[in-house]
């Protein structure tokens, strides 16, 4: 288990010292420091630490405010910590999700936010309500005129909701795709990512070729996994397959790869459909002949 800080400045003008002093008084080994505008949910180096960050480890900003700025995204912050089994603690004020306290104080501000979000369902369809009795058509009428400066904040206002919504997945493919691209081919990228995710999560390739794009774009994926795939021998391909899952979780029993390849459509060496323990051990032995262990691959 570790503390791992973040600090956050605005502009250059600032300085992350006092955080950083406060940080490392609380027992953080290991910091990261970002200059970004606190309203920017899109920010890399907060990406990599909730991509990275373990099972017990616990998130550690001075305040809340150098984290998020709205409430809405606190929340989603910790959600993506409690899914990993990771903690979150604010030095200043009263949250650490590893305290019967901070968890009672972050049902609170739940509650608080889903209030405050149904209040404004309510105004918002009392405003439409009294504007179409009087005439009033809605919308913007800067669209309507197909005004350029217009189009532009509705297009880049879509493109931030869209981002939020990637990172609320993240952890369900960007691991998989910095591991595996391009030394695999994207449909079997994807059978690996979908492997373990229920029905309504599973990905599309064409879905997941724009997430990926999207991400490095951004900076959040480097530009080589657009790259182009080398062929692998048939072969090897169901070898690379499995010590891909193994790679991604060194503890996963023979048993339960099984399933991950029949939830794959994988079929065995030998055609079948049902996998047995001593079909994936035998991949694995040829996995490690192979050199799959030692590559970018696990």
């Amino acid at each position: 288990m570790h503390l791992i800080g973040y600090a956050r400045i605005s502009t250059e003008d600032q300085t992350t010292l006092p955080q950083l002093q406060a940080l490392k008084s609380a027992g953080c080994a290991e910091i990261h420091e970002e200059q970004a505008s606190g309203g920017n949910r899109a920010r890399p180096v907060l990406a990599r630490v909730l991509e990275r960050i373990g099972k017990g480890d616990t998130l550690v900003v001075v305040r809340i405010d150098r984290l998020a700025r709205s409430l809405s995204h606190l929340l989603e912050v910790i959600e993506r910590l409690e899914a990993k089994g990771a903690f979150f603690r604010s030095l200043t004020d009263p949250i650490d999700t590893a305290s019967p306290q901070g968890k009672f104080t972050l049902q609170v501000l739940g509650a608080a936010a889903e209030f405050e979000r149904a209040l404004i369902r309510e105004r918002t369809k009392a405003g439409l309500a009294s504007a179409r009795t009087k005439g009033r058509v809605g919308g913007n009428p800067g669209l309507r005129a197909r005004d350029p400066a217009a189009l532009r904040k509705v297009r880049l206002a879509r493109q931030d909701g869209y981002m939020e919504r990637l990172n609320e997945t993240a952890q369900d493919w960007v691991p998989h795709v910095r591991r595996l691209r391009p030394d695999m081919a994207w449909e079997d990228v994807l059978r690996i990512v979908n492997g373990p995710l229920p029905r309504e999560r599973q990905w599309t390739q064409g879905r997941l070729l724009r997430a990926v794009n999207a991400y490095v774009r951004d900076g959040f994926l480097p530009g080589n996994v657009l790259g182009r795939s080398s062929r692998r021998e048939m072969d090897d391909r169901l070898p690379a397959i499995v010590a891909a899952i193994k790679g991604a979780d060194p503890d996963i029993t023979l048993q339960a790869i099984c399933g991950r390849l029949e939830a794959m459509r994988e079929r065995t060496p030998r055609g079948r459909t049902s996998w047995q323990p001593s079909s994936v051990a035998m991949l694995l032995k040829r996995a490690e002949r192979l050199g799959l262990f030692g590559s970018k691959l696990v």
